[in-house]
């Protein structure tokens, strides 16, 4: 069965993260966790916290399209300082990244209403120890706020 991705899509998928306690909701087009192919839709809301993190295994690098709204990407290096961070809208000058194994980053929505594509290899595995950033707060921490909020104004 075709999916068609539209605008009503993105509104569906925006609502469910505005109601989401962690403030994002994927929309997956790959039919189990565990087919090698991942394809997804992402939605995301400004407070949506997603810890600074990287994939060891050489088969995870990760593709991203912003679709709509604005959409942050920070890379980091290995002890946490910012290398890089990249704006990306949907027709803007930055529209998508490709981010390669290994590379510490994170997303943060920069704008309510954020859609981003994102592709990778599957299965699905939960992220190792060795894969989240042990310089960042972890989801739910103390201080997570003023870490995202760090983390924003690098785009003000």
């Amino acid at each position: 069965m075709i999916t068609v991705i539209d605008q009503a899509l993105f509104a569906e998928l925006s609502a469910e993260a505005q109601q989401a306690p962690r403030r994002r909701k994927n929309r997956n087009f790959h039919p189990a966790d565990d087919y090698p192919g991942h394809r997804l839709l992402n939605a995301i809301e400004p407070g949506s916290y997603v810890m600074p993190h990287r994939h060891l295994d050489p088969a995870k690098d990760e593709s991203i399209v912003c679709l709509r709204g604005r959409l942050g990407i920070v890379v980091f290096g290995p002890s946490g300082q910012v290398d890089r961070n990249i704006l990306l809208t949907p027709a803007g000058a930055n529209i998508g990244v490709d981010i390669p194994h290994g590379v510490y980053h994170t997303v943060l929505a920069l704008e309510s209403g954020t859609v981003f594509f994102e592709a990778k290899a599957g299965p699905y595995v939960p992220l190792a120890a060795a894969e989240r950033a042990l310089w960042a707060p972890a989801e739910g921490e103390a201080g997570v706020a003023e870490y995202l909020a760090g983390l924003r104004r690098l785009f003000d």
